[in-house]
């Protein structure tokens, strides 16, 4: 049985891990890296991340620093980050590429608070739909004699214990990002 529940604590880690990663992509004013991950380069035909196109550096606290392996390649960078949703026009000398990021507004703050808080009520309901499909899959055990009744109380007391765990874990996650972005 302990194994069936690690498989449910994976899918509650992955969720957590999926909920980082997408905070890393949201922007606080400050240069970072990170919110490039997602963005693709057409790169002769073929959907590239930015990192494999070129070196990307933050030489001063809000800005990036773009150098394409291939000069070739700076009209196809500069095109994906206009299509994307950063909101940042590049600039660039014909060598590098350069993205200078504004300080936030108040209201952009507040916007930004109310998407993180919304990401994670979304990480939440995954958990909880973990929960969930675990405790149906132990009931099908128990009406398939499987598993006892005590063994199915078990079960669900420890799936309720990691589901709270997680929960309380993305709650910090929010808490973190909130005051990150509404730093001044």
């Amino acid at each position: 049985m302990k194994e069936k529940i690690a498989v449910y604590e994976e899918k509650m880690k992955k969720t957590c891990h999926a909920l980082d990663e997408e905070f890393a992509t949201i922007r606080a004013g400050r240069a970072n890296p990170n919110v490039l991950n997602k963005i693709m380069v057409d790169y002769y035909g073929v959907p590239t991340s930015m990192q494999q196109v070129g070196n990307i550096s933050v030489p001063e606290p809000r800005m990036i620093q773009i150098q394409p392996w291939e000069k070739s390649l700076i009209k196809a960078i500069e095109k994906a980050i206009l299509a994307s949703d950063l909101g940042i026009t590049p600039t660039n000398d014909g060598k590098v590429i350069r993205l200078v990021f504004p300080e936030l507004t108040e209201e952009r703050r507040k916007a930004l608070v109310k998407d993180i808080k919304k990401k994670g009520e979304g990480a939440k309901v995954a958990i909880r739909n973990i929960r969930r499909d675990a405790n149906e899959a132990f009931k099908k055990q128990n009406k398939a004699n499987e598993i006892t009744e005590d063994d199915l109380k078990e079960a669900e007391t420890k799936v309720q214990k990691l589901t709270d765990k997680y929960i309380t874990e993305i709650d910090k996650a929010v808490d973190a990002k909130s005051k990150e972005i509404l730093t001044v």
